[in-house]
């Protein structure tokens, strides 16, 4: 494989040009990157200072924002609050992460955890002051969205994926129209129709929550793009392991719940995490109805300061990490994974 390498990269002299040309280029940008963010940068939360030395990164930005770009426009001396719902919340996702931990006492675990992080994030009990969702945002909105629309989207798109398989033909059709209606159209689109259209067609007096209808309207997205991948799964489990256990006396549905479902996600372990990682970062798309998650919260955080409004470049580069962070401990947990069930 070195050889192969050493081969692509000088093998005659016009890549060897080109590679020494490329290694030129990245050390100059590598040497210039290191100088703005780390050298020349300020790390004190000093906007005059910062103004003193534009040739540097202001990193005192982080230092000065941090709390209204993690949390948003959640009072500031209850902000204890959503830290330890997002730490409660991050704690059993990656408790459920280990396959160790897959027993029956996870559901009634992820019950109680999701009423904790509501009654902690909205408050009115136990003495705790009411805040409303329209002033949640921030990290914890953020990882919320993510959980909860995935662990609502997922029993439907079980359902789907089957749906679209049905040897019935109403079924499959209903479930094929649903996932390529969905899957036709942006999410932006679905987000306002939630926020926007569905609220016309309750009831006079009854308006959910604009939390509860974005959750709703990421819930059905994602489930039909994750149901397509479960039903790639379905098609890869050969037939004739269905057509076994039926002569073994197996139901429809025992043959489906014991056999062909764990094979099928299984083997689309990578592509499930892909979605994951999709979703987390779709998140950011709730700024359009008024929901204020990460990138919301940096835009508010600075927008209405104009000591700090012109460092918006080191909040984004903050916030790039905190995904990052996120999404790469998300794809290595994948890689993990797939070693682990042997799904590659």
């Amino acid at each position: 494989m070195k050889s192969a390498m050493a081969k692509d990269l000088w093998g005659s002299p016009l890549r060897a040009v080109t590679s020494l040309l490329l290694a030129a280029l990245l050390a100059w940008a590598g040497w210039h990157a290191l100088e703005w963010a780390v050298l020349d940068a300020s790390f004190r939360p000093d906007a005059q200072l910062c103004r003193a030395h534009r040739e540097g990164a202001c990193w005192g930005v982080v230092a000065e924002k941090w709390r209204p770009i993690l949390f948003g426009r959640y009072p500031f001396e209850d902000q204890w609050r959503p830290a330890v719902a997002v730490s409660l919340l991050a704690g059993l996702t990656m408790l459920s992460a280990w396959p160790g931990s897959w027993r029956r006492w996870l559901v009634p675990a992820w019950i109680v955890v999701l009423s904790g992080f509501v009654v902690l994030m909205r408050g009115g009990l136990f003495g705790l002051d009411y805040v409303p969702t329209n002033r949640w945002g921030g990290l914890p909105l953020t990882i919320g969205l993510a959980v909860v629309s995935l662990a609502l989207a997922f029993p439907l798109s079980l359902l789907l994926a089957l749906g679209r398989r049905s040897s019935w033909p109403a079924v499959r059709t209903l479930c094929s129209t649903y996932i390529e209606l969905i899957r036709g159209v942006p999410l932006i689109s679905v987000l306002f129709m939630a926020s926007f259209l569905l609220p016309l067609l309750w009831p006079a007096g009854w308006q959910p929550d604009v939390l509860v209808r974005v959750l709703a309207g990421l819930g059905l997205f994602v489930a039909a793009y994750v149901a397509e991948i479960i039903r790639g799964g379905l098609q890869a489990v050969p037939r004739g392991q269905t057509d076994a256990a039926m002569a073994l006396g197996f139901g429809r549905w025992a043959v489906q719940r014991d056999i062909v479902l764990p094979q099928a996600l299984r083997i689309v372990v990578p592509a499930l995490m892909g979605a994951v990682i999709g979703t987390l970062k779709d998140t950011s798309l709730v700024t359009i109805v008024g929901l204020f998650e990460l990138t919301g919260a940096l835009g508010l955080a600075l927008g209405g300061d104009p000591v700090w409004r012109p460092f918006y470049l080191e909040g984004y580069l903050f916030l790039a990490l905190v995904y990052w962070v996120l999404c790469f401990g998300l794809s290595r947990y994948s890689a993990w994974l797939e070693r682990r069930l042997k799904a590659g």
